[in-house]
């Protein structure tokens, strides 16, 4: 495998121009599926190599309960600085798994409690909850999405704005904005070079729900001075990986993108600009980090497999 294995854990650098490119210059909806499908791949070929130098470390471990051929020098030859590096990735993987678990076990009980919140109240796709506190957000799942809004909230923005709201809560629901914002949630915990393609989707997803309820409603300006509205009173997402109106910010540029003209639909940026150049960037990275993974993959199992005794 020799230094092949170590690729990916340091190829998402190769991803992190475009993380900040592709808010500024492509489509929000463009941006949100390329840089958590990049997130996405990048992350899972980390931490499949980061186990199988686990597997070389803890093959050293004595009293383990891998085949004593797994801890021959021919095994061990496969990794560079294998003494070092094998040893690392036990704590390091264990780490990984703790924080992915911690964050779906999270963003499954922030879901729980809040549809059992709703108990009681109408199954309508609007559920309109008698708080003091001023928030807004679109909850997925149980029998039916849902935007979840408190009184508070609607007493703050006008008629228009309020259909701005629960038009920009409805796109996050069509669009499954929750699943985008837990993948890249999740890539940020296995890799902690990911994170700003986690920052980087948090805005664009935010940005993706903005146009769509702007086209909804019929007006930018509506909806410009609802997220300016809510932003300034609310309390935002009960977690990272839900979406609301007065989510992820920065909210200023938001509000200046949606005060200009909508953004140009364009599924893949010419090469002669920064952001076409980034792009290809960011697939040749994730390219590389997916044949080195699979190349250490199969090495290591051809590996393993001669060394197992009959």
């Amino acid at each position: 495998m020799g230094v092949f294995v170590f690729l990916p854990l340091v190829l998402p650098l190769t991803a992190w121009p475009i993380a900040r490119l592709a808010e500024q210059h492509l489509h929000p909806r463009t941006a949100t599926r390329l840089l958590t499908g990049v997130a996405a791949l990048m992350a899972a070929c980390s931490t499949l190599c980061l186990g199988l130098v686990m597997v070389v470390g803890t093959a050293q471990l004595p009293g383990n309960p891998l085949p004593d051929g797994w801890s021959d020098p021919e095994v061990r030859a496969a990794v560079p600085y294998d003494e070092v590096v094998g040893k690392a990735a036990i704590p390091a993987l264990v780490v990984v798994l703790v924080a992915c678990g911690r964050t779906v076990w999270r963003h499954g009980r922030v879901r729980r409690r809040a549809h059992r919140a709703l108990t009681g109240l109408r199954e309508t796709e609007v559920a309109v909850l008698p708080d003091d506190v001023p928030y807004a957000y679109a909850l997925p799942g149980g029998r039916r999405d849902r935007v979840v809004v408190t009184t508070a909230m609607l007493d703050c923005l006008e008629p228009a704005e309020r259909r701005a709201l629960f038009a920009h809560e409805r796109a996050h629901l069509t669009a499954r904005h929750h699943r985008f914002l837990l993948a890249v949630q999740l890539a940020a915990r296995a890799n902690p070079f990911l994170r700003p393609l986690r920052t980087a989707v948090s805005y664009t997803a935010e940005r993706w729900a903005d146009e769509d309820a702007a086209r909804a409603v019929g007006s930018r300006r509506a909806v410009a001075c609802a997220i300016g509205k809510a932003a300034l009173v609310s309390r935002g997402t009960p977690v990272a990986t839900l979406a609301g109106l007065a989510a992820a910010g920065p909210v200023p540029r938001r509000v200046a993108a949606l005060l200009g003209p909508a953004p140009t639909v364009r599924n893949w940026p010419s090469l002669f600009t920064s952001v076409g150049v980034a792009t290809w960037g960011a697939a040749v990275g994730a390219a590389v980090s997916a044949m080195s993974s699979a190349n250490s993959a199969v090495t290591m199992v051809l590996i393993l497999h001669a060394a197992t005794p009959l």
